[in-house]
């Protein structure tokens, strides 16, 4: 099959899928050596059409398939859909609704924790994913037979995926558990990450507050370059030099040269003078106002153990219930529990989650309930 290469034949390929009620959608990508990921093919299935689209042709507006996205009439499956929908909230301007990501699914509906396509496949279809064309440059054409094979398996396998865990959510009540879910994945503030916030990527290897300062101005300043420039993060400022940056806060070029992480001359080149800037920015905050380190709160007595046995009660409602357990509460949202009990804010106490663990995590918690373990099994019983 050959990609499809003008907006004509777009537009009628789109025309032909906006009738049915679900359209299956992938893309293939590069971001290696650009901060925005570049868009080399699309590829879209419904049950009477299988296509694949070519978005560097030349002449070609992609005005079509944004169009289909935003339908509201038709269904979008995606498998792991955050890097797709990255893609087209960023060229689009708009997040495909309806929303369906199979990987999501597939946890919910107890296929364990960020099932593989290839591996949900094979489970749902008894199909066979050739991944030896995963990682090539689908940015250089012409495309392969073995590349264009690829590509489209990774949507027509999909429609049989998606029915069989469409059906298994009907047949278990869990439709609003997805539906949980998906609304982050279609949440524009997603993908809306504003660069005063790009500090939160990086590990906290400071221990004051000035330093904290000075690692929010620079990896804003980095994030912010990056976008301008296309370019990876790592290609504007090694993560390293942000650290020693916020450290040792170079007030001048001579100072700024002597650090390991930065290379010669750095000191004299724009990006130079725009870092001290930086960092004179955060020197020039008010010692009273200053951002305080984020640390851990002291913890009551007990609250280590009371964590372990919510783990092993998780891991029972996993076993028991057939969900990921990432999904219902994440080792943070334990620690919350451990200490706060009834009065933590976490997911787990709410919805579906706190039917299905959170209330057992609090009757735990209270003494009402207790772990033994008989019959080579941990059960849970009633005090």
């Amino acid at each position: 099959m050959e990609p499809i290469t003008t907006t004509a034949a777009l537009q009628e390929a789109c025309n032909t899928l906006s009738r049915a009620e679900f359209v299956t959608v992938d893309t293939e990508f590069i971001r290696e050596t650009t901060f925005w990921p570049e868009l080399c093919l699309i590829q879209m299935a419904s049950d009477d059409l299988a296509v694949l689209v070519d978005p560097l042709a030349d002449g070609i507006d992609l005005a079509p398939f944004f169009a289909l996205m935003a339908d509201d009439r038709v269904i979008k499956v995606f498998h792991a859909a955050r890097q797709d929908v990255e893609i087209i909230h960023k060229l689009g301007g708009l997040i495909p609704v309806p929303l369906f990501d199979t990987q999501v699914a597939a946890m919910v509906c107890g296929f364990g924790e960020s099932i593989a396509y290839d591996q949900l496949v094979a489970r749902t279809s008894k199909g066979r994913i050739d991944k030896t064309s995963r990682f090539t440059d689908w940015r250089r054409r012409p495309l392969s037979k073995d590349q264009l094979e690829y590509a489209l398996a990774d949507v027509t396998y999909l429609r049989d995926a998606y029915r069989f865990l469409k059906a298994a959510l009907a047949v278990e009540g869990r439709e609003s558990w997805l539906a949980d879910e998906m609304s982050v994945l279609t949440d524009s503030a997603t993908y809306d990450i504003h660069p005063d916030d790009a500090w939160k990527r990086l590990k906290l290897r400071v221990r004051k507050p000035i330093e904290l300062a000075v690692l929010k101005e620079v990896a804003a300043w980095r994030e912010r370059e990056a976008r301008q420039r296309d370019q990876p993060r790592s290609r504007i400022l090694k993560d390293d030099a942000v650290y020693e940056i916020a450290q040792q806060q170079p007030r001048d070029e001579t100072a700024l040269s002597r650090l390991r992480t930065v290379s010669k001359g750095f000191e004299r080149s724009s990006a130079g003078r725009e870092i001290l800037a930086a960092v004179g920015r955060a020197l020039a905050i008010p010692k009273n106002e200053l951002p305080a380190i984020p640390r851990p709160p002291n913890q009551p007595e007990g609250t280590a153990s009371a964590v372990e046995f919510l783990r092993v009660l998780l891991k029972i409602v996993v076993d028991e219930r057939g969900v990921a357990g990432r999904l219902i509460a994440s080792g943070d949202d334990l620690e919350k529990l451990a200490v706060k009990g009834a009065d933590a804010d976490v997911p787990a106490l709410e919805g579906w989650r706190r039917e299905l663990f959170g209330n057992r995590a609090l009757e735990l918690l209270e003494g009402q309930s207790a772990l033994v373990y008989r019959n080579r099994r941990v059960e849970v019983v009633k005090l």
